[in-house]
């Protein structure tokens, strides 16, 4: 399994950067965009100048209702409308309606944690006030998060994140989260785009926090 960072605050040399995040996650039986950032012409670009064909792509996934996560979505569809769309169920049904239009493939509301494809899971909507839904990656012998702002805390995320399985890495950003006790176990702590508390997380964390950015591939 492949994780890329398409879009973040920060890019390698040649990249676009801008506020927000989007990553790709290849399977090996589905390659899968998890948001898209807020600048769907950078998402495009950053795309091509990483050899990723827009069109490889047959799952869209949105982690929540925030600009900087679903604001590139109507340019990568006019791009690749054959795709499965899964949103948080609390997306406003105007957006789900609109968004259904500009798809060939089904969209999803989900709340409760289930499956999205193989290997590849929701923790379902998280959260009281921002409605949230992360990511957990199953490989061969470890499972990791994927989320995109943490709105709804790390605890509750690793908690339902866990229900899968012992989570060995997170990457994504980490919005404004202390509680830095969910990484003791971590492998792999790729703190990106909204984490506010990124050089405590790795001053705590040194041999497992992982710079991440646009540009940035691991293979899991």
């Amino acid at each position: 399994m492949k994780l890329t960072i398409v879009y973040d605050n920060e890019a390698k040399e040649g990249l676009q950067k801008g506020w927000g995040f989007s990553c790709l996650i290849e399977t090996g039986y589905n390659n899968i965009l998890f948001d898209t950032g807020w600048d769907g012409h950078a998402l495009l670009d950053n795309m091509e100048k990483l050899s990723i064909d827009p069109k490889s792509i047959d799952t869209l996934v949105l982690s929540h209702q925030h600009w900087d996560h679903i604001g590139g979505v109507t340019t990568f569809l006019n791009r690749n409308a054959d795709v499965d769309l899964y949103v948080p169920s609390s997306f406003s049904a105007n957006l789900k309606k609109e968004m259904a239009t500009r798809i060939n493939g089904k969209l999803y509301g989900m709340k409760d944690p289930g499956e999205i494809c193989r290997n590849v899971y929701t923790t379902g909507e998280l959260g009281d006030q921002t409605k949230e839904q992360a990511l957990v990656l199953r490989s061969e012998n470890d499972n990791y998060i994927v989320t995109g702002c943490a709105h709804p805390g790390m605890l509750a995320i690793t908690e339902a994140a866990s229900s899968f399985g012992n989570i060995s890495g997170i990457f994504g950003g980490l919005h404004d989260s202390q509680e830095y006790g969910v990484f003791k176990d971590m492998q792999m702590i790729g703190a990106g785009h909204c984490t506010s508390h990124k050089d405590v997380i790795r001053k705590m964390y040194p041999d497992n926090f992982v710079k991440i950015f646009a540009g940035y591939t691991i293979e899991l």
